[in-house]
């Protein structure tokens, strides 16, 4: 498979109205500070109230959950009447998929890292139209952060502006949520080429670790929309390249999507392919 350094553009997203988007912003990021608060005070003590399994033993869902995305929802429909959300625990408002805007949540991204207590898991949060991630709030709570996106606005962790630095990923890290059948070949390929594989167990951190230079770049193959909308937003707006799991440009891909630097996605996506 030949894959372009520079892949071509995808269509560019219709203007977004500007006081829309600093409303978006504000109340996603009071809401991502709430979250912070109560996953802070929460994370790790002992056997969490309500924690129950879903598909299988090692799928926690707890009260915290299920308390910040029904916080979540309530001030969503107060300050964005009309506007459906999405979220891991409730499903989806009727008729989200057709919706012009709509608010896609995960409450705790790493829930088992939270139970645990393992300092990795994030609340995530973003605002999403035809185009894509409209913008994006991640709060890191283990490291006291959070990181803000809006389209054409560019990236803020606490505040501070960031951006990508074009880099190849020899002597960088990759962060990797991937299946048991493709992380292996993958982590021989990036260990050949002088690269480190990281595997934590949460998709918002992992894609926003690229757009805070942590990282050259984020591979995944099993996620949902809630998982990485947020960070996908802001990995764009940091200036990292995003495709899906063939190579091409989609600001919100399904199924697989790799995240990076300009100058290390070639080599990144040769090793995704190596065992295809």
């Amino acid at each position: 498979m030949t894959v372009q350094q520079h892949p071509s553009a995808p269509p560019s997203p219709l203007p977004v109205e500007r006081g829309l988007l600093t409303r978006a912003l504000e109340v996603a990021g009071r809401l991502a500070n709430d979250a912070a608060e109560v996953i802070t005070a929460t994370a790790g003590r002992g056997h969490q109230p309500g924690a129950t399994h879903k598909a299988n033993p090692f799928d926690w869902v707890t009260d915290t959950d299920r308390t910040l995305e029904r916080h979540t929802r309530r001030v969503l429909a107060s300050e964005f009447p009309g506007v459906p959300v999405v979220g891991e625990e409730f499903g989806a408002d009727a008729d989200a998929a057709n919706a012009p805007y709509r608010w896609v949540v995960d409450p705790v991204d790493g829930t088992a890292n939270y139970v645990a207590g393992f300092p990795w898991y994030a609340y995530s949060l973003a605002l999403v139209d035809a185009f894509g991630p409209v913008v994006g709030v991640i709060a890191d709570p283990s490291r006291a952060q959070i990181y803000a996106a809006a389209r054409g606005r560019g990236v803020r962790a606490n505040g501070v502006a960031v951006t990508v630095t074009p880099r190849s990923p020899a002597g960088g890290l990759v962060c990797a949520e991937l299946s048991l059948e493709r992380a292996p070949m993958f982590a021989r390929q990036a260990a050949a080429a002088h690269a480190g594989v990281r595997v934590l167990g949460s998709s918002a951190l992992a894609i926003t670790q690229v757009a805070l230079g942590h990282a050259v770049a984020a591979v995944l193959d099993g996620y949902q929309e809630w998982d990485v909308a947020g960070a996908a937003c802001l990995a764009a707006e940091a200036g990292a390249l995003v495709v899906d799991g063939n190579g091409q440009p989609d600001p919100l891909p399904t199924g697989a999507m790799v995240v990076a630097v300009p100058g290390a996605l070639d080599e990144v996506l040769r090793w995704w392919h190596a065992d295809r």
